[in-house]
C-alpha cells in the first residue's frame, strides 16, 4: 500500500473505533441529570483554572456548534449549574463559570462515566497501548494547528 492509501485505512479505522465507543459510551451515560453534550460543558470547565473560560473559548473544546453552546449553557445556568459574568477585561466578552452545584452533579456523573470508559476503552487495551493511543491522538489534534 501507498502511503495515502495506509493513511486513509488508518483514519477509518479510527473514525470508526470512535464512533463505536461512542455509542456505547452514550447508551451507558449515566442519563438523568444531564445529557452528554452538558457533561462536555462541565468536563471542559472543572479542567479550567478557577473553573472559568470565556464563551468564545469554551467553544474551541466541544465538538457543538457555537449557537447550540450559547443555548445549552443558558439552559445550565437556569438550572444553577454554571454561572455568567461579562469579563472584566472586555467587556464585550462573556466568562462562563462552574458553580458548586455544577461541580457536585459534574463529579457525581464522571464517576459512573469513568466506570464506563474502563470497561469499554480500559479493558480492549493494555497500558502501555492506552498510553500510545494518547499520544498518538494528541499528535493527530495538535497537527491541524
Amino acid at each position: 500500500m501507498n502511503d495515502q492509501a495506509i493513511a486513509v485505512t488508518a483514519w477509518e479505522a479510527l473514525f470508526r473505533a470512535q464512533v463505536s465507543v461512542m455509542r456505547y459510551l452514550g447508551a451507558e451515560f449515566p442519563a438523568g441529570d444531564l445529557s452528554l453534550n452538558e457533561y462536555d460543558v462541565l468536563f471542559n470547565l472543572s479542567r479550567q483554572p478557577e473553573r472559568r473560560l470565556r464563551l468564545r473559548d469554551l467553544n474551541e473544546h466541544l465538538l457543538i456548534t457555537q449557537p447550540s453552546v450559547s443555548r445549552m449553557v443558558d439552559r445550565l445556568v437556569a438550572r444553577g449549574l454554571l454561572a455568567k459574568t461579562n469579563d472584566p477585561a472586555d467587556a464585550r466578552g462573556v466568562n462562563v463559570s462552574l458553580t458548586d452545584a455544577g461541580y457536585e452533579l459534574f463529579r457525581r456523573t464522571a464517576r459512573a462515566h469513568m466506570a464506563s470508559i474502563q470497561t469499554r476503552v480500559g479493558g480492549a487495551l493494555s497500558t502501555e497501548e492506552l498510553t500510545t493511543l494518547a499520544e498518538l491522538c494528541d499528535k493527530l489534534r495538535l497537527a491541524g494547528r
